[in-house]
């Protein structure tokens, strides 16, 4: 086989990479598998986002190239549900940016902004994309651990003068996967500030800003003070819209943020189907009609399981966002080691903290991506293993 670039070889190996191949081979051994691992629920998405594209598809001229352009209605869908949402004014042409999932826009983002040897601050556990790109853009990492005593959140004054000084990307993700913690504003505007001061792009992730429960409802960052001059936000509608597969979201920010990203995507994409963002434009026009009701599916859900792992002897806290549980894992056993227990004993899959970076070591979370009661027999089962 050819040799390998250096740089895909900097990539982590992905742990339980046969998990697929247990699942399988339970299942047809007749075992009722519950997977709680992917954040892919198992709900429908909004039906006007379906019946849009069932119109779209006999629409002859939107099965053409997107290219970044894309569809000016979703655009400016985009940014009247921002200014409704977040009290934020967006112009729909220069500052938003359809994207093919917003995985995609965040991976791709370092290309514009990172050199050979920049840096990036990553936090660790988190979304791979984060890292990923930063490893193919030729930049190096760096990870810093996100820990309960600092409510998951990363801790500024402890990154090194020399580091901040080098760093090109900060990546944030809050509501944060997979740890489900969430920012204070007073935290954001210290953020911006240190943006601002390093010359460092703020990469604000906010893919759960919809998911949230109890009445808390998490900012736009570009609702804090300075924040248009170095950040640009990253939105889905996987989460919320039970759009995973479909594949599109959004970038917004400043024109300059906004131009970069626009360009690296014209080298190597053609932009998100147009068909998609006539379903995605749909689904944020029902927001208020329809996303409610999911979200309290997930609250449902996020009750219903907290409460049984609890009590199967389980220490659980109950999140106030996202659509997932972040629990320690009991007996000081590796999260890989408990995970696989779990899937082989009880037939439940789970995530193990260390595949999504080396600070998640000790957890492992639990997607809230089955009816209540299957939620429960999962806790159950659970209950054996310890």
């Amino acid at each position: 086989m050819p040799r390998v670039a250096a740089r895909f070889a900097l990539l982590p190996k992905y742990p339980l990479a046969d998990v697929p191949e247990i699942k399988r081979r339970l299942k047809a051994d007749g075992v009722d598998v519950i997977d709680l691992g992917a954040g892919d629920a198992d709900l429908a998405p909004p039906p006007a986002a379906v019946a849009a594209l069932k119109r779209s598809v006999d629409v002859v001229e939107m099965s053409r190239y997107p290219f970044q352009l894309g569809l000016p209605s979703f655009r400016e869908q985009v940014a009247a549900w921002m200014a409704r949402r977040f009290g934020v004014t967006v112009d729909p042409f220069s500052e938003v940016l359809p994207l093919i999932g917003s995985k995609e826009g965040v991976g791709h983002l370092a290309f514009a902004f990172v050199d050979a040897g920049d840096t990036t601050i990553v936090p660790d556990p988190g979304y791979q994309c984060y890292l990923g790109g930063t490893v193919f853009a030729g930049g190096v990492p760096y990870l810093v651990p996100l820990r309960p005593e600092n409510d998951f959140l990363v801790p500024l004054e402890d990154i090194p003068g020399d580091v901040a000084r080098r760093a090109r990307i900060l990546y944030l993700n809050y509501p944060n996967n997979p740890t489900t913690a969430t920012a204070p504003r007073e935290y954001l505007r210290d953020v911006v500030r240190w943006c601002r001061e390093h010359d460092t792009v703020l990469v604000y992730d906010n893919a759960y800003s919809e998911l949230a429960f109890d009445g808390y409802r998490p900012p736009s960052i570009l609702e804090i003070e300075g924040a248009r001059e170095v950040a640009i936000e990253f939105h889905s509608m996987s989460k919320t819209y039970n759009m995973t597969g479909w594949r599109i979201g959004w970038a917004a920010g400043a024109p300059a943020l906004i131009a970069a990203l626009s360009r690296v995507k014209t080298f190597l994409d053609a932009g998100a189907s147009l068909l998609v963002q006539a379903a995605a434009q749909a689904a944020l026009a029902s927001y208020d009609d329809w996303v409610p009701q999911n979200i309290e599916r997930f609250r449902v859900r996020r009750d219903a399981a907290a409460a049984a792992l609890r009590e199967a002897g389980y220490d659980v806290t109950v999140p106030r966002a996202t659509m997932y549980l972040w629990l320690p894992v009991p007996g000081g056993a590796s999260s890989e080691d408990f995970v696989r227990r779990a899937l082989v004993e009880a037939g439940i899959v789970l995530m193990p903290g260390s595949a999504l970076g080396a600070g998640g070591e000790g957890f492992f979370r639990v997607a809230l991506t089955q009816p209540a009661e299957r939620l429960a027999e999962a806790a159950q089962r659970l209950a054996r293993l310890l």
